[in-house]
C-alpha cells in the first residue's frame, strides 16, 4: 500500500514535469504550438480541448466559497464548446493565473486530479500488478500525459506481462517503449517531452522504487519540507499582467526597500525592473521573476 508521503512524492515528480515546481504551479497557463490539447492550466496542466478544463472550472464555480466565480461564469459556455480562440484571450488567461491564489481553486485542482487521474492510475497499476511507488508514479505520468492504456498494451505485446517478467523489468520496458513513442510521434510537440522518460529512467537506475526522500528530479530537490510547503505562484511579467494580493505584497516590499513603484497588485514592467535590480543587489539570478529564493530574500529584509 502506497503511503501518503509516497503519493505526494509521486505527484511531485509529475508536478516538476508539468510546471517545474514540487507543489506544482496552480496558476500556470500554457499554450504550446501544435499541442492538440490547446490551452492548458494548473498544477498538472488540464487542457481546453479535452474539456478537463471545463470540468475543473465548473467544479470551482459551483463551490460557494469560490472568490472568482462571478468573473469565470460568463466564460463557461466558451470553455465547454470548447472555443479554441481562448488560446489567445489574454484577459481569460490572466484571470486563470490570478484565481490560483484562491485556496478553493487549489483544493479544486487537487480533488479533480485525484478523482480523474490519480485514482484511475492506481487502479490501472493494480490491474497490471504494479505495486511499487515508482511504478505507480510511472502510471500516473502516463495518465496525465495521455495514452497510458496504449503504451501498456504495447509493452505487454513486446515484452510480456509484468506477472511473467517481473514488475521492475516491466516498468523499465514500459518507460523505454513510451520514450520511443514520444520521440517518434506524428505530433512533433511530443518529441521534446522524452525528458520525462529520461528522468524516470534515472530513478529506475538509482533503484528508487520506494521513492525514499530526498530525491532530485530534473535538478529540483524533493524532500519533506518542500512537500509540506505553502504554494506560492511564480510571479513574472506576462503579456496579460499577473494580478493579485501576492503581487501587491512583493511591490510593497520593494517600496519599503526604496523602489519607486506603485503597489497596485499588477505585475508590470516597472515591477520587473525593480525585481531585477533587487536581484542584482542581493546575488540572485537577475531574471525579473519572483520565485521562492527572490521572495524569501525580499520579504526577509522587511524585519
Amino acid at each position: 500500500m502506497i503511503t501518503t508521503l509516497q503519493k505526494k512524492t509521486a505527484q511531485a515528480i509529475i508536478n516538476i514535469f508539468e510546471t517545474g515546481q514540487v507543489l506544482g504551479d496552480y496558476g500556470n497557463v500554457t499554450v504550446i504550438p501544435g499541442d492538440t490539447g490547446h490551452l492548458s492550466y494548473g498544477r498538472s496542466q488540464v487542457t481546453l480541448a479535452s474539456k478537463n478544463l471545463y470540468r475543473l472550472i465548473k467544479a470551482y464555480c459551483e463551490n460557494v466559497g469560490a472568490r472568482y466565480s462571478n468573473a469565470l461564469v460568463p466564460y463557461l459556455p466558451r470553455i465547454e464548446q470548447p472555443d479554441l480562440s481562448l488560446d489567445n484571450d489574454e484577459a481569460f488567461k490572466s484571470l486563470l493565473s490570478e484565481i490560483s491564489i484562491d485556496p478553493v481553486m487549489q483544493n479544486a485542482q487537487d480533488e479533480y486530479l485525484d478523482i480523474h487521474f490519480w485514482d484511475p492510475s492506481v487502479k490501472a497499476a493494480t490491474v497490471h500488478r504494479i505495486t511499487t511507488s515508482l511504478g505507480i508514479a510511472v502510471f500516473y505520468d502516463g495518465n496525465i500525459q495521455g495514452s497510458l492504456k496504449k503504451i501498456s498494451n504495447k509493452t505487454n505485446d513486446k515484452y510480456g506481462v509484468s506477472s511473467d517478467i517481473g514488475e521492475q523489468a516491466w516498468i523499465k520496458d514500459y518507460v523505454n517503449v513510451r520514450r520511443d513513442w514520444l520521440a517518434n510521434n506524428s505530433n512533433s510537440a511530443l518529441h521534446s517531452t522524452v525528458y520525462r522518460m529520461d528522468a524516470l529512467n534515472e530513478l529506475i537506475e538509482s533503484d528508487k522504487w520506494d521513492l525514499a526522500l530526498p530525491l532530485s528530479v530534473r535538478g529540483v530537490n524533493i524532500d519533506e519540507d518542500s512537500l509540506n510547503g505553502v504554494y506560492q505562484r511564480l510571479l513574472k511579467l506576462t503579456s496579460s499582467p499577473m494580478r493579485g494580493d501576492d503581487v501587491k505584497e512583493i511591490q510593497q516590499a520593494l517600496i519599503n526597500r526604496g523602489y519607486n513603484i506603485t503597489a497596485d497588485g499588477v505585475f508590470g514592467q516597472d515591477t520587473k525592473v525593480a525585481v531585477i535590480d533587487f536581484q542584482k543587489q542581493n546575488g540572485l539570478s537577475p531574471d525579473g521573476k519572483v520565485g521562492n529564493s527572490t521572495r524569501n530574500k525580499l520579504l526577509s529584509t522587511l524585519t
